[in-house]
């Protein structure tokens, strides 16, 4: 079965930097789309940036300008370069990946904590 696995989490301090990877496991095929979700405490699960087999990219509104994602198709690996924290942006981020008529594929998160 396809397993997703997150790292690169932890404490940042506002206006810092920190880079969250994805690889995905026990998968031959590329997942059409792969993207990171995040979910703050008290909050719903939020989309945060997601990438196209192809290339094309979507962000949230929130993170645009200052968070970019990226995929390696050959090594079944996706990225997401955040740039500019807010205390806002505290939270657990998730790895997803979406294949045609099957069920989606996460990854067992990663905290985000940005300090004020």
């Amino acid at each position: 079965q396809v397993q997703l696995v997150e790292s690169g989490g932890g404490l940042v301090q506002a206006g810092g930097s920190l880079r969250l990877s994805c690889v995905a496991s026990g998968s031959i095929f590329s997942f059409d789309t792969m993207g990171w979700y995040r979910q703050a405490p008290g909050k719903q699960r939020e989309l945060v940036a997601t990438v196209s087999s192809g290339g094309v990219t979507n962000y949230a509104e929130s993170v645009k300008g200052r968070f970019t994602i990226s995929r390696d198709n050959a090594e079944k690996t996706v990225s997401l370069q955040m740039n500019s924290l807010k205390p806002e942006d505290t939270a657990v981020y998730y790895c997803n990946g979406k294949r045609t008529f099957r069920l989606d594929s996460w990854g067992q998160g990663t905290q985000v904590t940005v300090s004020s």
